[in-house]
């Protein structure tokens, strides 16, 4: 087995078991504020290589989701979240795209890239992810000012943990 396989296998259930055991348990709420929730487990997906095939970004999008949905107790939530944020990958990737390109061998990360394109592309697809897991959790447009608060004040807490995840990893693979 290739290294880079064997090191995202091994960063998948990092993510999956920090997201489930550690940052599930952490309550932000202030009182009946309780619109603050720490996700990184997204960043697995917006981390694998930019060679692999779209379809597989997507399959194991869904088996991540489904880890996450096991430990929070809701059931295609994260799942559908995933897969969401999977898919927009590849066009998010092309928007951003350097004028020489890619190199296929490369990961988004600022091992390769420089900051600023960093932050775009994480907080794009974070929000997107968010945006679509905050709707699905509340499944209503009734509720759209609970989902923007959720997705604003967990976006804002979320990013902050993966640009500290960035700068202390920096992972290469």
């Amino acid at each position: 087995m290739n290294n880079t396989v064997v090191r995202n296998i091994i960063r998948f259930f990092i993510f999956l078991l920090l997201q489930g055991l550690v940052l599930k348990g952490i309550d932000l709420s202030a009182g009946e504020f309780d619109y603050i929730h720490i996700i990184i487990y997204h960043l697995f997906i917006l981390l694998l290589p930019l060679n692999m095939p779209r379809w597989s970004i997507l399959l194991v999008a869904l088996f991540m989701g489904i880890g996450v949905d096991l430990f929070y107790d809701s059931p295609g939530v994260h799942a559908s979240a995933c897969v969401f944020t999977a898919y927009l990958r590849k066009p998010v990737l092309q928007f951003l795209e350097p004028q020489g390109g890619y190199n296929i061998n490369e990961v988004p990360s600022l091992y390769h890239f420089d900051i600023s394109w960093i932050v775009i592309y994480t907080s794009l697809l974070t929000f997107a992810h968010f945006l679509w897991y905050f709707s699905m959790e509340a499944f209503s447009f009734v509720f759209i000012f609970d989902i923007v608060l959720n997705t604003i004040f967990s976006f804002i807490i979320s990013i902050i943990f993966i640009l500290i995840y960035h700068f202390i990893i920096r992972p290469k693979y």
